[in-house]
């Protein structure tokens, strides 16, 4: 498939994930096309197939099948050279690069003595400024199975250090009815971790 028409695919994708955005503009921050070429591209793809006629704003099966999203979750409270290499990394193994920043609530269940420094929206948008992240959304109440049935990814790439297991979570995928791939990323430098640079840094600088 030519790589404008993906990239088309992936604009529509992404804004059914979060409709505040449009695909439009969505696909111009990447790829500075005019409206009527967007327009144009659309009408191409809704009779190829896919993109619904009815709805243009919508992928079909077709559509949908033809893009491979990959989703990456974390707090992401502190961004540093290990996130960056782990979400680059997971890039490489699709077309779409879906981060779900952890609700504060969920990420401190996780791990009660957790600090966090920054709501959930501010680290949504420190994410979505990343160019080679395609969308960044917060994750769902309840469990992260729910998110990933909300964004229904082809592959879940795991950081290196999440306590998440593949074997668990491929399995709780499986009890949805979700056809999951997923892997764990390394990382070239194990010691960038948030919480050690919280323990380090964060106090002296928050307190400016």
């Amino acid at each position: 498939m030519d790589q404008v028409d993906k990239a088309v695919l992936a604009s529509l994708y992404a804004s059914t994930l979060e409709p505040s955005i449009s695909a439009y503009e969505r696909l111009k921050v990447r790829l500075p096309v005019s409206a009527d070429f967007f327009k144009a591209r659309i009408e191409h793809l809704v009779r190829t197939g896919f993109v619904e006629k009815d709805d243009p704003t919508k992928l079909t099966f077709i559509g949908r099948d033809a893009l491979k999203v990959v989703l990456v979750g974390g707090v992401f409270d502190l961004i540093h050279p290990g996130h960056i290499h782990t979400l680059k990394a997971a890039k490489e193994h699709g077309d779409v690069l879906v981060v779900i920043v952890a609700r504060s609530s969920t990420a401190q269940k996780i791990k009660k003595d957790r600090r966090i420094y920054h709501d959930e929206s501010l680290r949504k948008e420190l994410v979505s400024s990343l160019s080679f992240v395609d969308i960044a959304i917060v994750g769902r109440e309840g469990t992260l199975y729910d998110t990933v049935e909300y964004v229904k990814p082809n592959v879940i790439a795991l950081g290196y250090d999440q306590a998440h297991g593949e074997k668990e979570v491929a399995e709780n995928c499986k009890k949805r009815n979700l056809n999951v791939h997923v892997i764990r990323l390394s990382t070239p430098i194990p010691g960038s971790k948030s919480s050690k640079m919280k323990e380090e840094l964060g106090d002296s600088i928050y307190r400016i």
